[in-house]
């Protein structure tokens, strides 16, 4: 049977996942934007409830994550999070919601794309040391060289004994970046087995997610033991005192986001960076400035 076949659902079910797409779009939204829908259609009390719950503690953290960065750039501390999981695990939600309120010259995303010819000719770990942070810069790694342990390994893409000259250099070369001074942050993002199957369901039959579906994450879910034997022994043999593997419960998604950034905030000791006062200045009005009208052939036009 077709797991992205839905005909065979009975209408109960059927029901059940048309909601569960729909919360994934809505969840997909800004939480401004999904804070204005629930005022439309708030649903139940305890839905209300839960969800109002989860958006003042979200831009709580967020305000604290502003402080952060604000001390980050202040003492010239550099980090670097990993972000890793299953597909579908959440990472690319978490990673949103961190960033969403910085200054992208302070924090920035990475996700690298599979390496090119040239790139698979160089040291392994060469293609991610360009992107490691200056002083005062946060680097958020949306997967990372944990793909040698995961993706590559489970797809063949690689053999054993690179995967073992991974293993043996990753503790060693992740010491080298903390002694040179960069706090190093290993996140594994957990969901079971069923609930990437109804997250999998969702994507395909939700147009405005079908393209986070490739090839290789629909084979993922035949492998999904495969993943699982490579994920323990990557958790067991990179797990080191001076960059621990930190696992996030991730089956419910607004839980899971909180609980991370929590995390991450108790990781570093920021406090709050006093800033200038803000004076506007007037602007300057000169007598014979004369403002010349825009062609109309130049202006988009207002179709909205």
């Amino acid at each position: 049977m077709n797991p992205s076949d839905i005909s065979h659902l009975s209408p109960d079910d059927h029901a059940r996942l048309l909601q569960r797409i729909e919360d994934e779009l809505l969840d997909g939204y800004d939480e401004e934007l999904e804070l204005e829908i629930e005022d439309r259609d708030p649903g139940s009390a305890t839905a209300q409830s839960d969800r109002r719950r989860y958006f003042r503690e979200l831009f709580r953290l967020q305000a604290e994550l502003v402080k952060l960065q604000d001390w980050v750039a202040a003492t010239g501390h550099k980090v670097v999070i990993l972000f890793e999981g299953r597909d579908a695990a959440g990472k690319g939600g978490v990673i949103k919601r961190i960033t969403q309120r910085l200054n992208p010259r302070v924090a920035r995303v990475v996700a690298l794309p599979a390496p090119n010819s040239r790139e698979k000719t160089q040291w392994y770990f060469q293609r991610y040391i360009a992107h490691l942070p200056a002083a005062g810069e946060i680097v958020l790694f949306d997967r990372s060289w944990y793909n040698r342990a995961g993706v590559e390994r489970v797809m063949g893409f690689c053999s054993e004994d690179e995967v073992e000259e991974f293993f043996r250099t990753v503790p060693e070369f992740e010491r080298m970046l903390v002694r040179s001074g960069v706090q190093l942050l290993k996140y594994w993002f957990s969901i079971t087995d069923d609930e990437q199957h109804l997250r999998f369901l969702g994507r395909i039959n939700d147009p405005l997610k079908q393209w986070k579906l490739s090839p290789m994450d629909l084979e993922s879910r035949r492998r999904w033991e495969a993943y699982t034997v490579a994920k323990e022994a990557m958790l067991e043999r990179t797990h080191i005192a001076e960059a621990p593997w930190w696992v996030v419960q991730a089956v419910d998604k607004k839980r899971a986001r909180l609980n991370c950034i929590a995390h991450l905030l108790q990781q570093m000791p920021y406090a709050e960076v006093e800033r200038p006062a803000i004076a506007l200045p007037e602007r300057v009005r000169n007598p014979d400035y004369i403002r010349r009208p825009v062609p109309a052939d130049m202006i988009v036009p207002e179709i909205y």
